[in-house]
């Protein structure tokens, strides 16, 4: 580019200056990626999680970390929360931009049949988790935790949005 007081970058310097842009945009505008799931035993219940820094009752999850898959986050995300395990290959729900979290956020949203290898006890992360029939939900579920069991279980539409 060139033009009055404009001067112009040659080779190298044009492809610094591209390279030092696309880095500097990739670190200021990171996109962070996270994972949740409807997890259903054998009796068709959901398995909710209490944390303890927050209000609500939620669907287990979290962040995708770096050097981790999807897939990997979810098993290790179910483990922690719920010592559940999968019993067959999940199945991506959809995909939201949470907007709540940052500008940059996304939930990838499965839906998976688990066993559960013994209780989940509390601990300074969880103060209680457990399966839930789906009609008779605990009275503090989430507002987006109710869209999502709404909508995997086919009563509403999925919504691009968290």
């Amino acid at each position: 580019m060139s033009g009055p007081g404009i001067p112009e970058v040659s080779g190298l310097r044009s492809r610094l200056v591209v390279w030092l842009f696309h880095h500097f945009f990739f670190l200021r505008r990171g996109m962070t990626l996270g994972v949740r799931a409807a997890c259903f035993d054998r009796e068709g219940r959901i398995f909710m999680v209490r944390h303890t820094y927050v209000p609500g009752w939620y669907l287990p999850g979290g962040g995708v970390e770096r050097h981790e898959t999807a897939l990997g986050a979810l098993e290790k995300e179910l483990r922690e929360e719920g010592n559940l395990v999968m019993t067959g290959p999940p199945e991506l729900f959809h995909v939201y931009y949470n907007r709540g979290a940052s500008k940059r956020d996304h939930v990838l949203f499965y839906r998976v049949e688990v066993e559960q290898t013994e209780p989940r006890k509390p601990d300074r992360e969880i103060a209680e988790s457990g399966f839930f029939d789906l009609a008779s939900l605990p009275e503090d579920v989430t507002s987006a935790t109710l869209r999502r069991i709404r909508e995997v279980t086919g009563q509403e539409p999925p919504s691009d949005m968290w």
